[in-house]
């Protein structure tokens, strides 16, 4: 595979492996949802807590282009049932039949990310930009460390 294709394929392999770490979060509690600004737009981050057993997890997303995220009581200490993670990929590649018309799609629009949380309360959230964080959980914080 050349450089150009592989660099072409970047966010998507990003996607890809943010999906494949986000997988493991089912059963996960949403613990908060927080939004902000960065430079040149939005953001949210989503934090997930299971317990000290497992580690926590933050998903970041920024440059927004769409969120729903329901009544933000309701949100918090949501469980989560179902966490989805879809690559929506710039035009004329098609999107995923569930992706079409949540915003309007046009020749300058980059490819995007859309997170979906599914349980008692959801969260949908389009973005340009994704970077999911592990902590350590608890157990692996309490191995003594080597050498």
């Amino acid at each position: 595979m050349n450089d150009a294709v592989e660099a072409g394929d970047a966010f998507k392999n990003r996607c890809l492996r943010a999906s494949r770490m986000l997988a493991p979060c089912v059963s996960y509690f949403v613990e908060r949802v927080s939004f902000g600004a960065v430079e040149d737009g939005d953001c949210v981050d989503v934090f997930l807590r299971e317990g000290p057993q497992k580690p926590d997890v933050v998903i970041s997303l920024t440059y927004l282009h769409r969120v729903e995220a329901g009544d933000p009581v309701a949100v918090q200490s949501s469980f989560i049932d179902e966490i989805l993670l879809d690559h929506l990929p710039r035009l004329p590649n098609p999107w995923p039949a569930d992706a079409i018309g949540l915003i309007d799609r046009s020749a300058d629009l980059p490819e995007l990310v859309r997170l979906r949380i599914v349980g008692p309360s959801e969260v949908d959230v389009v973005a340009s930009c994704l970077t999911v964080y592990t902590a350590m959980s608890d157990d692996e914080t309490s191995l003594p460390l080597p050498g």
